[in-house]
């Protein structure tokens, strides 16, 4: 099938060179030149395992442009729509994007029946909004109404940064939504050899064992769009949940890390996102849930379990502060060391990154704050080289006079250290594990004050059985 993916952000550029190593002919359109130009040169604007040498297999069927004109839009049988949609200050996505790509799609539709697909998280609604920006559009360029030309498609993606591709070739669910059964059966076909999980998988990404099929969820627009938000602040509930559990666990001298096991192997809760720390940040929860809000807001409604992850999630980075001052008694001139900046490992975007909030909230305090990570720090330079953060490309330079060291985010780069070369360089031998990620035992036997989260007097040794034993 002939695609054009409109946006080359983490979800379009990962959907656009998945599918043309599934075979279709995919058009990859920007507007930022720079962009298209690292990509025709086969190298990715953002860091995604994999992406660079998926894109290279998949270049026979793969080309990048910036011009509408070019994109082969008039012979297209899907558009997808995959822009950013940034948070406005009143916590509404900010549409301008979607309905510059719309207007522009209906402007270059050829005869050929199209399905134009938001793959952006867009508010429930934006289905019809899109399709009357493109008749509108249409209409304006050559005096037709569009009708049956195109169909409306709403196909959420849930991909996690980091494993976007593997995420897009092995997903749980594929959810398509329209009104149009045409766009069904076109959308259907597109997906068929990730359906049927029928195509040969790269040496690099290997098929997960036991997968054979991957299920299809059909509906409306506005339940696909509902569908979107609504998994993202479940998830995001998870976190804040456990997070304050935490906070009962660490007053009462327990550990989190034993409460999570036990709650977590409850196949009605499941671990997953029950890993208590400094809590959640990108460029999708925090937005998400705030749109969600906003959208309730519109039919009078209030959603307080969803305000309340949002407070529970932002207070875990003022925790960090507090809990420092617990520490040090005063950080006014302290120096402290933060141990990742993105806002999870294995990718190098900054968006809600809780390191930044607490670097702010560290200064505010008159710290000074020294920062090291393995991929995000030249994005760090660029785009927050004013935050008045230093960065260092060596964690042992990051570390030089440190008065405590924070596990922010947990790269595996950080579990590797070595910490006795480590604590002489510090001026206190203090670690605060955001994510109850390092090695506590062996930091403690080097002579380190280990502090986690949630995680109280007691330390737990698991007998063979999985059962945990009081030391």
């Amino acid at each position: 099938m002939n695609v054009v993916i409109v946006g080359t952000g983490y979800v379009g550029l990962t959907t656009g060179v998945a599918l043309a190593y599934l075979g279709h002919k995919v058009t990859c359109l920007d507007v930022i030149e720079e962009k298209i130009e690292m990509l025709k040169d086969g190298k990715s604007p953002i860091y995604e395992h994999g992406l660079e040498e998926m894109m290279a297999l998949a270049s026979p069927n793969l080309r990048f442009t910036s011009s509408y004109e070019d994109a082969g839009i008039d012979q297209a049988n899907v558009i997808f729509i995959s822009v950013g949609t940034p948070q406005l200050p009143d916590g509404n996505p900010n549409l301008a994007y979607v309905q510059q790509a719309a207007e522009s799609i209906g402007r270059h539709l050829g005869d050929t029946f199209t399905v134009i697909v938001n793959k952006s998280t867009v508010p429930i609604g934006s289905g019809n909004w899109v399709g009357s920006l493109v008749r509108d559009a249409i209409f304006q360029t050559n005096g037709r109404s569009g009708e049956g030309q195109f169909a409306v498609g709403s196909n959420p993606e849930f991909l996690r940064e980091g494993s976007a591709l593997h995420d897009t070739l092995y997903p749980d669910r594929i959810v398509i939504g329209a009104e149009d059964q045409r766009a069904i059966v076109t959308l259907t076909h597109l997906y068929r050899p990730i359906l049927n999980q029928d195509f040969p998988a790269p040496d690099f990404l290997p098929r997960p064992e036991g997968l054979s099929a991957v299920p299809m969820v059909t509906t409306d627009l506005a339940s696909a769009e509902l569908i979107k938000y609504a998994a993202n602040a479940f998830l995001a509930l998870k976190i804040s949940y456990i997070n304050e559990i935490a906070q009962l666990a660490e007053k009462v001298g327990a550990d989190i890390t034993q409460i999570a096991r036990g709650i977590g192997l409850d196949t009605r809760i499941g671990s997953r996102f029950l890993n208590a720390g400094i809590g959640w940040g990108g460029s999708c929860f925090g937005k998400d849930t705030a749109a969600l809000i906003r959208t309730a807001e519109e039919y009078r409604l209030t959603l307080p379990i969803v305000h309340a992850a949002r407070e529970v999630n932002y207070q875990q980075r003022v925790w960090v502060v507090e809990k420092l001052l617990d520490e040090l008694k005063i950080l006014k001139g302290r120096t402290i060391a933060l141990l990742g900046l993105a806002f999870k490992p294995n990718t190098d975007d900054l968006r809600d990154a809780p390191a930044l909030d607490i670097a702010r909230h560290l200064m505010k305090r008159g710290a000074k704050v020294k920062a090291h990570d393995p991929i995000a720090l030249e994005n760090a330079r660029k785009y927050f080289g004013d935050l008045g953060v230093h960065y260092y490309d060596s964690i042992f330079e990051a570390v030089q006079d440190a008065d405590a060291v924070v596990l922010v985010t947990e790269w595996t780069d950080y579990r590797k250290i070595d910490w006795e070369a480590i604590k002489p360089l510090m001026k206190t031998p203090l670690v605060l594990d955001g994510r109850n990620f390092l090695p506590r035992q062996t930091l403690e036997q080097i002579g380190f004050h280990y502090v986690g989260v949630g995680i109280g007097g007691v330390r737990a040794a698991y007998l063979p059985n999985g059962v945990a034993q009081t030391i």
